[in-house]
């Protein structure tokens, strides 16, 4: 490329891993900096700053020399981001978007104040306060920040659950009954060029509230599937956002959206774009953030994303024989993330299975579930 500015990325995960590896496509060498000295972006990386996300002092030094800072997570210092967009640092998305999304209340706050379809909630600010509310139950009680990947999630049936509530201020949902769960991938640069991801089917560990395996195309009807794309491009203008979003969206019983969550950033759900699109998530969230015409968004097939997450200690030698398994799958592509071990439950890994039709990849998907089945029997 004619210009290759300094870019930054805060958190160094395996979304961090995937952007790193779109950028070098472009020739572009991209900075990481993380509280993990093993984060897995820093295998991918030359320019690894070990450092907390969260710490104002970090981000600022972190970040003084960049042209371009972006997130690969929300959990970041908004004052120092604002500070750094002050001196001439573009930081994208903006630390205004960050900081409305980074806080499910506020997120909330924001989808109802613009007329967007949202789970009917309110704001409980400690696990006493909750006790003000048993008229509300049962109902999901998530932590307004600082939670991902099913931490941070539990549900609230009776007044007895009240002992073991969150602490921290959290949001109480009503309980709705979600026919499917859906994604929506959008990305927008500061020309304000819009591409949207055909929608995907989720499907979640109803235990670890996590993502279990998702389906692309998603499988309902194509007025829904419009409704929820035209959804996903009005937030992100909305929001004035640069960059990418996920965003998540309950199709309930009676056929209504409601969107659930908003994530700025790349997303668990957009795997499979690396394999099943012209242009993965990664590249395009590279483009947005580097002012680029966006990619062609258009499946290349059907997919089924499955999740990897991490067995119990004496379940690893199970989960090796496993992988060897899962690569005798035809066009079931690989992501191991690097992670050191020792948290069972997380995420560790992901294999996108593809086909020219969705028949054919739900057959080499079943096979590969079961696979992954056995680690923890």
């Amino acid at each position: 490329m004619i210009h290759k500015p300094k870019v930054g990325i805060l958190g160094g995960g395996q979304l961090g891993s995937m952007l790193i590896r779109s950028a070098i496509d472009y020739g572009i060498n991209v900075s990481v900096m993380d509280a993990d000295p093993n984060a897995p972006s820093s295998r991918y990386t030359s320019s690894f700053t070990c450092g907390d996300p969260g710490s104002y002092e970090d981000v600022m030094a972190f970040g003084a020399s960049l042209d371009i800072l972006t997130i690969e997570k929300e959990d970041v210092n908004i004052e120092a981001l604002k500070a750094l967009e002050s001196s001439g640092v573009k930081v994208h998305p903006s630390p205004a978007i960050i900081e409305i999304i980074q806080d499910k209340y506020t997120q909330k706050e924001f989808l109802l104040s613009n007329l967007f379809p949202v789970v009917p909630g309110i704001l409980i600010e400690n696990r006493s306060a909750l006790k003000q509310h048993t008229d509300k139950l049962p109902g999901c009680l998530k932590k307004c920040k600082s939670g991902y990947d099913g931490y941070g999630v539990m549900m609230i049936h009776t007044t007895e659950d009240i002992s073991k509530a969150f602490e921290e201020p959290s949001v109480l949902e009503d309980l709705v009954a979600v026919k499917h769960e859906i994604s929506v991938i959008v990305s927008r640069n500061e020309a304000g060029a819009v591409r949207c991801y055909d929608p995907v089917m989720m499907v979640f560990n109803k235990e670890r509230f996590v993502l279990d395996f998702q389906v692309c195309p998603a499988n309902i009807p194509v007025e829904l599937s419009i409704e929820a794309s035209g959804i996903a491009i009005r937030i992100a203008e909305a929001l004035g956002l640069v960059g990418i979003l996920a965003v998540e969206m309950f199709i309930t019983e009676d056929g209504k959206l409601l969107v659930n969550e908003l994530a700025p950033r790349a997303h668990n759900s957009g795997h499979h774009t690396i394999e099943a699109s012209v242009t993965s998530q990664y590249e395009q969230q590279l483009r947005a953030i580097l002012g680029l015409a966006p990619g062609d968004t258009k499946l290349t097939g059907s997919s089924v994303m499955i999740n990897i997450l991490e067995p119990s200690g004496d379940r690893i030698e199970a989960m090796h024989q496993a992988l060897k398994e899962l690569l005798e799958i035809e066009s079931l592509h690989m992501h191991w993330y690097g992670k050191k071990s020792g948290r069972p439950g997380r995420k560790v890994g992901h294999i996108t299975i593809s086909d020219p039709t969705m028949e054919g990849a739900i057959s080499k998907a079943a096979k590969a579930r079961h696979i992954l089945k056995n680690i923890n029997e």
